[in-house]
């Protein structure tokens, strides 16, 4: 795991390059911190959402994956779903009353009822799972490279989107959100969440998220920015890490 994420380290090194050095096309925006929540800092956030005004997270590892129903306001799981070891859950989100979920190198997704959490059905995914969101048509998800795949209800790609910044593709899109007609996406390892146009797959604005969570409330577990949840109820953007002990709503402002 170490060698692996090392390794993802020193490929986003352009990457990172080339999001700092953007054309004045891309829009660049900063944060405003509205609010801060506590956030359960055993969670390894991989998939953040809002459903019936309800905050849901899916967290990832071996042994400690989880679906949890969120009391935004104290952090605390008011019903949670425990996975088999053998599993490694990653992006997550409702569409049409049903909770879908990735798993990470299992191959395969799961499908739950979204007012019992109960389980409904698994289907075999063919591809790494890391980020999982909808336009309210189709599921959308990302896989660590530059392409979003637009999916029916059984997992089945109905198109693929390459995301491109200046012509050059973008790769490491993990989790996503759907929010205004656009994508957000995490860029794993970064500090820097990306604004997609969902037709054309080019990139119109950088987030800079660096400092988010301070350094003084970094622990030895504190992992990456990962998580973005929109409540369409209110409008509401939500954004949080992995092991993160907060949670932050925010507002972006153009720089």
């Amino acid at each position: 795991m170490i060698l692996k994420r090392l390794a993802k380290l020193l490929a986003l090194l352009p990457l990172m390059f080339n999001l700092s050095c953007a054309d004045a096309g891309v829009k660049h925006y900063k944060l405003q911190i509205v609010n801060t929540f506590p956030h359960d800092r055993t969670s390894y956030t991989q998939g953040l959402f809002f459903y019936d005004g309800n905050m849901y997270e899916s967290t990832g590892l071996n042994g400690k994956s989880t679906f949890r129903k969120v009391d935004v306001k104290t952090g605390k799981a008011l019903s949670r779903l425990n996975f088999d070891k053998k599993y490694f859950l990653e992006g997550s989100v409702e569409k049409d009353g049903n909770i879908y979920m990735l798993t990470w190198e299992n191959n395969v997704a799961f499908v739950y009822d979204a007012a019992t959490l109960q389980y409904k059905a698994s289907y075999s995914y063919p591809r790494e799972g890391w980020g999982l969101t909808t336009d309210g048509k189709s599921l959308i998800a990302s896989d660590g490279s530059s392409c979003l795949y637009f999916m029916d209800d059984a997992f089945k790609v109905q198109r693929k989107l390459n995301v491109r910044m200046e012509g050059r593709p973008v790769k490491f899109l993990n989790e996503l959100e759907y929010i205004d007609g656009r994508i957000w996406a995490n860029v794993y390892m970064s500090d820097m969440i990306l604004i997609i146009n969902p037709s054309s797959g080019n990139v119109e604005g950088i987030i800079d998220c660096t400092g988010l969570l301070p350094r003084q409330l970094h622990f030895d577990d504190t992992d990456v920015l990962n998580g973005i949840a929109h409540n369409p109820e209110d409008g509401r953007i939500y954004l949080t890490g992995k092991n993160w002990c907060r949670l932050y709503e925010v507002k972006i402002v153009e720089k």
